[in-house]
């Protein structure tokens, strides 16, 4: 995944803008952040990490030379453990 082109959208953009996330700091957690899921409904993989003291959600896109990150929002453990346990998550 390292060797990807990271792809941001204007509207991932704009998202990371609004929300006060950095965008180098995405493409870093996009690119080795080890904690990964695959979110049954909407068929995105999900990758999770640290930016500053908040727990972060990227739902991203994957093709053979790029990797397209959706959009990012706030999360918590207990949230990602109940989309395991209802089954939306499932592991990488």
């Amino acid at each position: 995944m390292t060797d990807k082109t990271c792809v941001f959208t204007e509207y991932l953009k704009y998202r990371a803008d609004l929300r006060g996330f950095d965008l180098i700091q995405i493409e870093h957690i996009l690119r080795y952040s080890k904690e990964r899921y695959f979110d049954i409904e909407t068929h995105r993989w999900i990758v999770i990490g640290e930016q500053g003291n908040k727990l972060v959600m990227i739902p991203y896109e994957e093709s053979q030379t790029a990797i397209t990150p959706v959009t990012i929002h706030t999360t918590s453990r207990q949230q990602i453990k109940f989309r395991l346990t209802t089954g939306r998550l499932t592991y990488e």
